[in-house]
């Protein structure tokens, strides 16, 4: 698959708030993702120099293909975080028009810019003026799926060179199983690039998606929690490395960033990910929820 004249080989890491930070980027990037996004990230929180929305932006040499996520609902602020210095080292920029969380629906961010396209058309022109390639990630709509493909039109029609949809609406939240028919009708209507998004945690569940919709690649969110293996698996290969090695390649690249209290915080809901369904899972979590140290959760990655 080829976005703007960046090719991009393997399933592609969709960007998940809380989950896909420097170090499991890396890691899935080492696992075969052919593109990871950062967790996304305020346009008006980059703009004000806001030095955790710079932190989100930390990336290793690992990544293949590195994109930026930013959301946001004002053109200026959107055009102005794509000019920003920071974003030189990122091969796309992708717009968040999908979100589904309350406080960013009230306030017209994220999945409530597919309630006004004319306003989501606008953010992405302003965008495409910074020069940067930019990209567009929804759901298949916000309470219904009927005009998806109109809407990725749209955005094509704005500039954006890549769309990813997940499929849901966003008044599904991640209840139910995701529709790929919308998607599909999204693909015939455009003729940028379309990423199919929503259940894919296999490399089945992968070619099914690609051979119903005839979109150009997949992007694996949840399904890539606790078990980044699955862009290698999705490829055909074998993993780089096991369970240990990612979590503790994991929380050494954060330590770059963070102190070490933020970074066992933060491995904790990674490691809920990796025990579950694993024989003595319930007690490696509980264990992990307890820990106050890296070498803590380094000694508990070892059972895994």
């Amino acid at each position: 698959m080829i976005i703007g004249g960046v090719e991009i080989k393997g399933a592609a890491l969709a960007p998940m708030a809380g989950y896909t930070d420097a170090g499991f980027r890396a890691v899935c990037s080492l696992c075969g993702a052919g593109a990871v996004y950062t967790e996304m990230i305020s346009a008006k929180g980059l703009i004000y120099d806001s030095e955790k929305t710079k932190d989100l932006l930390f990336f290793t040499p690992y990544e293949k293909v590195s994109c930026a996520q930013i959301f946001g609902n004002d053109p200026y602020f959107i055009q102005a975080a794509c000019e920003h210095k920071i974003m030189d080292k990122f091969a796309l920029i992708d717009i968040n028009m999908g979100c589904p969380v309350p406080k960013i629906v009230k306030n017209g961010e994220g999945s409530a810019l597919m309630n006004d396209p004319l306003l989501a058309q606008q953010v992405v022109k302003a965008a495409v003026k910074s020069g940067r390639r930019i990209t567009v990630k929804c759901r298949t709509g916000f309470s219904s799926s009927e005009h998806c493909a109109d809407f990725v039109k749209m955005m094509q029609d704005a500039g954006a060179l890549a769309v990813t949809v997940h499929g849901r609406t966003r008044e599904q939240f991640y209840s139910g199983k995701a529709d790929l028919q919308p998607i599909k009708k999204a693909v015939e209507n455009v003729s940028i690039p379309v990423i199919a998004n929503g259940d894919i945690k296999d490399k089945k569940s992968a070619e099914e998606a690609l051979a119903y919709t005839g979109a150009a690649g997949v992007a694996v969110g949840r399904g890539a929690l606790g078990n980044p293996f699955v862009f290698a698996q999705i490829a055909g290969g074998t993993p780089p490395m096991t369970v240990s090695e990612a979590i503790k390649m994991h929380m050494d690249i954060l330590l770059e960033i963070y102190p070490e209290r933020k970074v066992v915080n933060d491995m904790k809901k990674h490691i809920a990910f990796y025990t579950k369904g694993k024989k003595g899972g319930k007690e490696l979590k509980l264990k992990a929820f307890c820990a106050q140290s890296v070498n803590e959760i380094k000694e508990i990655a070892k059972s895994l």
